[in-house]
C-alpha cells in the first residue's frame, strides 16, 4: 500500500468498525425493546442525557403518552424506564460519534490534499448516506408512536439495509486502498461470489423482518415448527405477497430456509474455490466463509431454542455481519 494513503485506509476501517458496533447496539436496543423510549428527536441538542430528576420525569411522561407504554409497558416505573432509555440513548450517541469520526478526518484529509482524486465523490456520497440513515432511524422510531406497540418492520428493514450499504461501501473503499491489482489471484468464475453475497444479504434482510415482527419468540423449537416443517399458520395474510412481510410464522420459516441456503452456498463456494488453481488467499477466504456460516447456523438455532436472549441475539447479529463483510471482501478480491 502507498504510505500516503495508509492513514486514509485506517480511517475508513475505523469507520466501518464503528458501523458494526452501531449495528450490534441497534440489535441490543431492539431485543430489549428500548427503541421507543426516546420520544424526542433532537439531532443537534440531544447529546446530553437527562441530568435532573425533573428532566427524567419529563421524558418519562412523554414516553407514557406513547401507544407502546399503554399497550405493552403500562405501569412501568421510572427505574425500569431508565434501563430501556439508556440503550436507545447509547444507540443515538454512537451514531453521532460515527458522524464526527467520519466528517472531521474527511475535512482534514481534504485540507491537506491527502485524498486520492477518485475517492472524494465517494466520500461525500457516504456523508449523504449517513445523513439519510439518521433520518431513516427517526422515521422508523416515529412509526411506533401511533396506534401500535412497535416500529414498522418495513422501516426497520429499510434502516438495516442502509446500514449494510454504508458498511459495504466503507469496506469497498478501504480494501481498494489496500490491494494492488497485480497482487490479486485471478478467479476463473466470479459468479459464485455473487451467489454467496446475494444469499447472505437476503438472509440478513429476512432476519430484519423476523426482528420487526417479533417472529423469533414464536416456534422456539427446532427443526420443526409446531410439529411440522411448514407451520400451520404459514399463510394468514389476505394477499399472498404480503405473507412473508407481515406474518410472523412465515417470516421465521423463510429465515430458516435462507439460513440453510446460506450454509449450503458457503460449503458449495468452498468446494468451487478448492477446484480452481488460484491464489491461496481465495481458499483461505472460502474456508473461513464456510466455518462462519456453519457456526452462525448453530448460534441461530441455540438463540431460537433459548427464546432469543439479548446476548445470543447480538452474537447472532455479529455472525450475520461477519458473513456479509466476508462476502464483500470476496467481491473486492474478484474486482480489484
Amino acid at each position: 500500500m502507498d504510505t500516503a494513503v495508509k492513514p486514509v485506509a485506517f480511517w475508513l476501517y475505523v469507520c466501518a468498525a464503528m458501523v458494526v458496533v452501531m449495528m450490534l447496539i441497534g440489535a441490543a436496543t431492539r431485543l430489549t425493546e428500548s427503541g421507543l423510549s426516546m420520544v424526542e428527536w433532537r439531532p443537534l441538542l440531544g447529546w446530553l442525557p437527562p441530568m435532573t430528576a425533573v428532566e427524567w420525569n419529563r421524558i418519562f411522561e412523554l414516553y407514557r403518552q406513547t401507544s407502546e407504554y399503554r399497550m405493552q409497558h403500562f405501569g412501568m416505573d421510572l427505574p425500569a424506564f431508565k434501563t430501556i432509555f439508556w440503550w436507545e440513548y447509547i444507540h443515538r450517541i454512537w451514531g453521532r460519534l460515527i458522524g464526527l469520526v467520519f466528517v472531521l478526518p474527511l475535512l482534514w484529509f481534504a485540507a491537506k490534499r491527502r485524498l486520492p482524486g477518485y475517492l472524494t465523490p465517494h466520500l461525500f456520497l457516504l456523508l449523504l448516506l449517513g445523513g439519510l440513515q439518521g433520518f431513516l432511524g427517526w422515521w422508523m422510531v416515529k412509526s411506533g408512536f401511533v396506534d401500535r406497540e412497535d416500529v414498522s418492520q418495513y422501516r426497520l428493514v429499510a434502516h438495516l439495509s442502509v446500514a449494510l450499504l454504508i458498511l459495504a461501501y466503507l469496506l469497498w473503499l478501504a480494501t481498494g486502498l489496500n490491494f494492488y491489482k497485480k497482487q490479486q489471484g485471478e478467479i476463473i468464475r466470479k459468479w459464485p461470489v455473487w451467489v454467496i453475497f446475494t444469499i447472505f444479504l437476503l438472509t440478513i434482510i429476512s432476519g430484519g423482518f423476523v426482528a420487526g415482527l417479533n417472529a423469533g419468540v414464536i416456534y422456539s423449537h427446532w427443526p420443526s415448527m409446531g410439529g411440522t416443517f411448514i407451520p400451520a399458520d404459514y399463510n394468514t395474510s389476505k394477499f399472498w405477497w404480503l405473507n412473508a412481510l407481515e406474518n410472523p410464522a412465515a417470516a421465521q420459516f423463510h429465515h430458516r430456509l435462507l439460513a440453510y441456503c446460506s450454509v449450503a452456498a458457503a460449503l458449495w463456494f468452498c468446494w468451487i474455490i478448492h477446484r480452481q488453481q488460484i491464489d491461496p488467499k481465495w481458499l483461505r477466504l472460502a474456508k473461513v466463509v464456510a466455518a462462519v456460516a456453519v457456526l452462525q447456523l448453530v448460534v441461530g438455532i441455540v438463540t431460537l431454542l433459548s427464546v432469543v436472549p439479548t446476548g445470543l441475539g447480538v452474537m447472532h447479529q455479529l455472525g450475520a455481519i461477519t458473513l456479509f463483510c466476508l462476502a464483500v471482501l470476496g467481491l473486492r478480491l474478484a474486482y480489484p
